[in-house]
Order: C-alpha cells, then structure tokens, then sequence
C-alpha cells in the first residue's frame, strides 16, 4: 500500500458535488514559440513531486476517505500534439473528465502549431481550487524560466498543510473562537435556472467563450468606480440583467446568483501551505430586475457590500461540515450533508488576473488564454471570468447539445448588449 494523505473538508465536499459537475478546472495558455519538452518534463516532476496530491488516487472506503500517492511516468501526464485544427484539439483535452479513483489528477497538453504553443492544463477541483491552480501556473512558469535559463533546480512549489482550518489564522482568539461556531447554513434556495435543455443522453461537454476587449474592459471599470462598483459587480450586473431577458423571468421576481469567495483573505499568510482549496459562495441577492440596468447595478452593489461588511464572509456552515464529516462515517455524512445543502443553480466565479508578465516562459510572454471552472451538469451553471492583458474572457462549461450550445451564444450576446448599457 502506498503512502496516505488526508482526504480534507474540501476534497470531501468536491467528491460530493460530483452529482452537479465534473470537478475539472481547466487552463489554456498561447504562446509564440515551441516550448521545450524535456524542460516542461522536469519541472512537471518536480512539482508533481512537491504536490503529491496530483498523482494519488481517491479512494472512498465509505468510513474515512484518504489520497493514495501512486507511482507515475511524466508520459501520463503529458499530451504533445503536432496539430492543423489546433482548436479542435484543445477543446477535446480541455473537456477531458478525470475521475477521482485516478493515479493522477492533473493532465497536460501541448500543442504545437504554426511555430506556436498551446498549453492546456486540466486538473481535479479535489485538488486545487482557481486561486491556488493560478498560483500553480505562476510558480511553474517562473520555475521553467529559471531552469532553462541559468539552471536552477524547480522545485519552488509550497508545501505543507491543505486543512480548511488555515483560514482562521488571522483572527484573535476571541475571533476564531466565534468563527468556529458559524453553523448557520447559508446555502441558496432559489429556484431560478439558466434555460437549457432537458438532458439527454446524446449530452456532451462543451465550453463556450466570449471576449470582452480591452476598451470595453477599461470602460466598464471607470464606469463601476463612479457608481461604487467593483467590475466584479459590473460583470454580475449583466449577468442578472441578461438573464431576465433570456429566461423570461418576471420583473418583479427575486433572483440569486451564487458568486465564489477567496477564503484566503482571512488567512495570516502562505507559509506552510499546500495547494488545496479556499473557496466559498455567497449569495448575491436582487429584489427584481430593476427599472434600468444600474438599478439593478445597485442592487448588486448594495447585496455584495452587505456580505463585504462581515468579517467573517464565506466561513458559515464550515463547523457544520467539520462537525458531520467527523462524527459520522462518510457515507453516512454524506447523505446527512445533502439534505441541508442546496447546490446554487446559478453561479459566477471571478478567478481575476492572468499575470501574463508571471505567465511568461522563458521571455515568451503568452499571446492570449483562459482559466474556468468545471463542467456543469444541467440545470446548474457556472459563469467564469478571468482577464489578461484588460482582455475578459467569459466562459461556460456545459454538458449539453448543440442547442444548449446556441442557447448559451444567445446569453452572451445579451450579455454583451448589457455590457454596452452600462458603459454607454
């Protein structure tokens, strides 16, 4: 038997939603030149050696679940494609579905074509979570460089624990201690969905991108600033505003998105962390569409300001998690979790910036690319966005049909017609 590790709070709880999505996270990255191999082969080893998470198995005994490292060859890991229909092949690796029970949980691509590289990442949301699979690419990147450039070692990965618990280092003791007794569930429980399809069994999975450029990007944030509003409001705004209209929702209904939190705003530092998962919702409520677009806007502004006030945003319900998963076998908790817990039917993730300076391989700045969360299976979804360069990239990852696929073309371009009315 090979060596353990904990299966912790969020690893379990990414098992659970394997009703509602895939759990991949995936990542594309466009660079001008042919990446070296056998450089990205080491420094995969290294990491993947200081994450042994990545090559480990899940196994779910049904009492107490734990990570089995096993052994792998880097070829697993890697996919090296010579290609002429390179979005063709990137959207088949990226929609890729690896299971749990695995030997490894993270898959690579590269894709050479017309003297260019595509990287593709896809890895188990069990594993990491957007803000630490970002840190992942930046210290890989910095890693390559080094390594190619003046020789130096990659191995400048953390290391250490992946306990939910380290979010409440930066509180008192008199704060952790009220932290820690937040069972208050504080799960959605609208009703409100995206318009797709009934599934079928046909169904498969699909991402669906839209940009929104540079100007139009730098626009709605100076226009966000004079109303009080992050761009992460501005962009939740549309989001409400267009599905009124592609849903058919009533003007008077109360809806809710489900917008995703970085934890890590309550921990004391990165030391002594390993990759692992820090992220919670909350719910972004609106009492009705709005009369006007930036009605709606301070809706949004005045529900997310609300959460921001609480010191203790996104940590409700983790004692109530900590408290199930421990005193129940798995299985037990498991079913015992899904009664009070309610999957949002409508959510956004902001994953935020693509540093495309700390993205550079060995000088090469990446040309373009993306971050997005799982495949979402029907009626759930999940809006992504992250930007590089003050370029957003919007995407929806769906297990659908070529009519869910025009349904959601459908809902971008309202979208984009909302964007225009914020800024115009």
């Amino acid at each position: 038997m090979g060596r353990r590790l904990n299966a912790e709070l969020w690893d379990k709880m990414h098992y659970l939603f394997r009703d509602f999505n895939d759990r991949m996270v995936h990542l594309e990255l466009h660079y001008d030149f042919e990446i070296d191999l056998e450089t990205l082969k080491t420094v995969l080893i290294c990491f993947f050696e200081k994450a042994p998470v990545l090559h480990s198995r899940f196994v779910d005994n049904k009492v107490s679940p734990y990570w089995e490292v096993m052994p792998y060859k880097i070829e697993d890991v890697i996919t090296v494609k010579h290609t002429d229909n390179v979005e063709k092949d990137i959207d088949e690796f990226l929609t890729q579905y690896i299971p749990p029970e695995s030997d490894l949980q993270m898959k690579v691509g590269v894709f050479y074509y017309e003297g260019k590289t595509a990287l593709c990442m896809v890895e188990n949301h069990m594993c990491m979570d957007g803000g630490d699979f970002k840190y992942f690419i930046r210290s890989f990147c910095k890693a390559y460089s080094d390594y190619a450039q003046r020789g130096i070692s990659p191995i400048a990965l953390r290391e250490g624990t992946r306990s939910y618990e380290s979010v409440y280092g930066n509180f008192s003791k008199t704060q952790e201690k009220m932290a820690r007794n937040l069972y208050r569930n504080v799960c959605a429980k609208d009703t409100h969905s995206f318009p797709l399809t009934e599934s079928r069994a046909d169904d498969r999975s699909f991402i669906a991108r839209r940009k929104i450029s540079q100007e139009t990007f730098l626009k709605l944030k100076s226009v966000g600033k004079a109303h009080g509003a992050t761009v992460n409001d501005m962009l939740v705004t549309a989001y409400f505003y267009s599905l009124y209209e592609l849903a058919d929702y009533g003007e008077n209904e109360s809806v809710t998105i489900s917008c995703a939190i970085d934890l890590r705003r309550h921990m004391k530092d990165d030391e002594g962390q390993g990759v692992t998962n820090h992220t919670a919702f909350m719910q972004c409520n609106i009492p009705r569409r709005g009369r006007n677009i930036f009605e709606t806007l301070q809706y949004v502004v005045n529900s997310s300001n609300l959460f921001k006030k609480d010191k203790f945003m996104g940590l409700y319900g983790l004692p109530l998690l900590r408290f199930a998963y421990k005193i129940l076998p798995h299985s037990a908790s498991e079913e015992i979790i899904k009664i009070g817990y309610s999957n949002p039917l409508l959510a956004m993730s902001n994953i935020g910036i693509l540093d495309h300076k700390a993205l550079s391989l060995n000088g090469y700045e990446p040309v373009d690319g993306f971050m997005t969360g799982a495949v979402k299976y029907k009626p759930y979804v999940l809006l992504s966005a992250t930007s590089m360069r003050n370029v957003i990239t919007l995407s929806m990852c769906v297990r659908g049909n070529e009519e869910d696929k025009r349904i959601v073309e459908r809902f971008f371009d309202i979208f984009e017609e909302s964007i225009e009315k914020l800024i115009s």
